[in-house]
């Protein structure tokens, strides 16, 4: 079966514990998930979320052993507070965030994902998502759907993309749209295909990926139980799998790590910040060579950890 990218870094980053509550916030087909509960034998508990259910059906097979301990739900990591406080849990020993696509997501022709097999152009995680790739690419106006690819995609012939894109609208298949990328540009940065960074645009603006992100890490570093004398305490962990996604977990971290987030040069502080957190990972873990080998695709993983610190 699959083995999940940064699998031994993450159990032994959440170090999970018997009787201890995990949460793995993008379930997957569950390989990080198994680990957790395998890890907190004989009675920890984890809630898997996913929208894609897809991935919840593969999932509750990998976890059936694990009886009731593995509690599954169809919806987003955006939710966290809401489902945690539905099950009755207060606070969790740790959380696991994988960002971004799954190679069964990739290999999944018909989700469109991935222009090397020609297919719809959708790219939806949770198929309810009434927004394809389709009404971004043939709806929005030049101007924002240039925004769209520079900002999401970081990609510097953006104008000269949706240019084209327009000319060819409509475009309706992953193949025509990456067609019609290849021939606006001049090609890929350190030999990847012209059309990458647009498709991850699209993925990204579709599944509101960044936004999702924004919104659920507030919400997991109150949900990570603190620090007590008889335990540490609860520990956040995050796979990003590129730089716009790992930025917004560096700066998250690094902001809720400090005592004090006045300006520099304010000799008294006025803002009564307190630290809730310690960072584990001032640089984040990388995939090692072996692992980079037996999956070419978990070369760009980054994970970073952090910890909650006593309340005071």
């Amino acid at each position: 079966m699959h083995q999940p990218v940064l699998y031994k870094e993450i159990i032994h980053a959440l170090g999970p514990r018997r009787g201890g509550l995990y949460v793995d916030g993008t379930l997957g087909a569950g390989g990080h998930a198994s680990g957790i509960l395998e890890a907190s034998h004989p009675d920890g508990k984890l809630l898997g979320l996913d929208v894609d259910p897809q991935a919840l059906a593969l999932a509750q097979a990998r976890l059936a052993p694990f009886g009731k301990r593995a509690i599954l739900m169809q919806a987003s990591y955006r939710t966290l507070t809401d489902q945690l406080d539905r099950l009755g849990w207060p606070a969790v020993d740790g959380i696991l965030l994988d960002l971004g696509l799954s190679s069964m997501q990739i290999d999944t022709p018909e989700r469109g994902f991935s222009f090397l097999v020609d297919a719809p152009l959708d790219m939806r995680f949770d198929p309810r998502n009434p927004t394809t790739a389709a009404d971004l690419v043939n709806e929005l106006p030049e101007r924002e759907l240039a925004d769209l690819i520079f900002r999401y995609g970081e990609e510097r012939n953006a104008r000269q993309v949706a240019r084209a894109i327009l000319r060819a609208r409509p475009l309706t298949s992953t193949r025509q749209l990456a067609e019609v990328v290849a021939r606006s540009t001049s090609g890929g940065a350190s030999g990847i295909h012209p059309a990458t960074r647009t498709f991850q645009a699209l993925r990204i603006a579709v599944n509101q990926e960044l936004e999702a992100l924004e919104y659920v890490l507030p919400q997991a570093l109150q949900a990570l139980a603190p620090a007590t004398h008889q335990h540490p305490g609860g520990r956040l962990a995050v796979i990003a799998f590129h730089s716009l996604e790992d930025r917004l977990v560096k700066q998250f971290f690094r902001r809720e790590a400090r005592d004090c987030l006045c300006p520099p040069r304010q000799p008294i502080c006025t803002c009564g910040h307190k630290a809730s957190l310690h960072e584990l990972t001032r640089q984040p873990i990388r995939p090692q060579e072996e692992e980079i080998r037996q999956n070419p695709r978990s070369r760009s993983a980054r994970l970073r950890v952090v910890e909650r610190l006593k309340l005071e």
